[in-house]
C-alpha cells in the first residue's frame, strides 16, 4: 500500500489551510487497548494536535481520542501524550526541519493500514494571511468556473 492510503479515520483539514506542507512521513503509534478500539470507531480528532521531538523520540500532543464506551476503570486519558514509532533517520529529519525558521510538524491524517493505526505527519511552513487569502481566491475562482461550465453543459 502507498503512504497515506487506507481507511481514513480522521483528517486535519486546518493543517492544509495554515501550512505549506513540504514533506510527509508515515508513523505508527504506541496505543493501549481501549485507545485502538475508540480509533477504529472513528472517535479521534487531530484538530489542535502537534508533534514534538524530545530525547530522541517523537511524541504527539493534544490528539483527542474519546474514551471507549465499553471500557471500565482501565480506560485511557483522552488527551494523553502518545509516542510515535519512527526510525532514527526519520526523527533526525524532523529535528533538522524544526530547527529551520518557521517550520513545524503537524499531523495530517490518521488511517488504518494492514490492521495498524498509522498517522501521516507533515513538515510544513506556516502561511501568512495574504497566502491564505490568495488560496481562497483561487479556490473560489475554480468553483465559479466549474459552476459556469456545468450550467453551460446543462442545456
Amino acid at each position: 500500500m502507498a503512504k497515506g492510503s487506507g481507511k481514513v479515520l480522521a483528517q486535519n483539514k486546518k493543517a492544509g489551510h495554515d501550512y505549506f506542507i513540504e514533506e510527509t512521513i508515515e508513523a505508527g503509534m504506541v496505543l493501549t487497548g481501549t485507545e485502538i478500539k475508540s480509533i477504529r470507531a472513528g472517535k479521534v480528532q487531530l484538530k489542535d494536535s502537534f508533534v514534538r521531538v524530545r530525547n530522541g523520540e517523537a511524541w504527539i500532543n493534544n490528539m483527542h481520542v474519546s474514551a471507549f464506551e465499553q471500557g471500565n476503570r482501565f480506560n485511557h486519558d483522552p488527551l494523553r501524550t502518545r509516542k510515535l514509532l519512527l526510525h532514527k533517520k526519520q526523527i533526525g529529519e524532523l529535528v533538522g526541519a524544526v530547527k529551520r525558521d518557521g517550520y513545524t510538524i503537524v499531523p495530517l491524517k490518521m488511517y488504518i493500514k494492514d490492521g495498524y493505526a498509522k498517522l501521516l505527519i507533515g513538515i510544513g511552513k506556516g502561511k501568512k494571511d495574504y497566502d491564505k487569502r490568495s488560496d481562497m481566491r483561487k479556490k473560489e475562482a475554480k468553483r465559479e468556473m466549474e459552476r459556469a461550465f456545468k450550467a453551460k453543459n446543462q442545456f
